[in-house]
């Protein structure tokens, strides 16, 4: 029995450098140079952030290398990584928390109710305010860092504060993970791992080939086993996880990026 679709889900256009797309003018992507160049969340978040969902949208390589950077790189992605890091060189292991202080309790309590706030965009079809909405808590969980200064805590009896700061941290990553997983699934894999877990937080499609129902020829789809992914909501931290050094989980771009882009596009036009 087919559940089928209630609603169609459309959007405006998306122009690239001021210009409609044209494969035969040479004003295009292609999937396999953005592959070969870039993260494929990258031009995830980027659609996502910044796509043409009320309105015309452009893409320009300039915004692309300043949202990759600025906002992948230098917020969730220095998020993660010092979390990971401070967890690795003081603990080893996701710790326990000890008692919470009200500027802990703030912040894990805005995350939650960031899974309220943010599934409501997303079944509204707001994408862009949805994504918008887990950065913002993602500047809160970053700013927390700022306020509580964790890696200044090196006395023996400040330990157990720093203890609890670290599970406050590994919390909010592994809540805000789950938010980001539908608009960067492979970078969620990423963060999960990081963290010392190991389940699949969104698990990769594959393609099937499969018989035709009514006798025809075979044909290929795109498919997967979903059967696992984590419930849309809070999700307690693995306490005791193991945690090692990390490796960042997204690339910083070459500001130099944009410009050897748009002489790529000049010389395709031109061609």
């Amino acid at each position: 029995e087919l559940k089928l679709p209630t609603e169609v889900v459309s959007s405006e256009f998306l122009t690239m450098e001021g210009k409609k797309f044209s494969s035969s003018k040479g004003i295009v992507i292609y999937v396999r140079d953005v592959l070969e160049r870039y993260q494929p969340d990258a031009l995830r978040y980027f659609i996502s952030a910044a796509g043409p969902e009320t309105h015309d949208a452009d893409f320009t390589w300039v915004d692309f290398v300043s949202r990759t950077n600025n906002e992948l790189v230098a917020g969730w992605g220095n998020l993660v990584n010092r979390t990971a890091a401070m967890i690795a060189k003081n603990v080893g292991e996701i710790p326990a928390a000890g008692e919470f202080e009200e500027i802990d309790t703030a912040l894990l309590d805005q995350i939650r109710e960031g899974f309220t706030t943010v599934g409501g965009l997303i079944e509204a079809h707001r994408q862009r305010a949805a994504i918008a909405e887990i950065m913002r808590l993602v500047g809160e969980a970053n700013a927390y860092v700022s306020r509580t200064e964790p890696f200044k805590m090196k006395a023996e009896e400040q330990r157990p504060r720093l203890l609890t700061v670290l599970h406050v941290l590994a919390q909010a990553v592994t809540d805000l993970n789950t938010m980001l997983a539908p608009f960067l699934p492979q970078s969620a894999n990423a963060v999960e791992k990081a963290l010392g877990g190991t389940r699949q937080i969104a698990p990769m499609p594959r393609i099937d080939e499969v018989e035709d129902l009514d006798g025809g020829p075979g044909y290929p789809i795109i498919t997967g086993d979903y059967t696992d992914v984590p419930a849309w909501g809070h999700h307690p931290v693995g306490v005791g996880q193991q945690v090692v050094k990390p490796t960042p989980i997204f690339t910083k771009l070459d500001p130099e990026t944009a410009a050897a882009e748009l002489e790529r596009l000049e010389a395709a036009a031109e061609a």
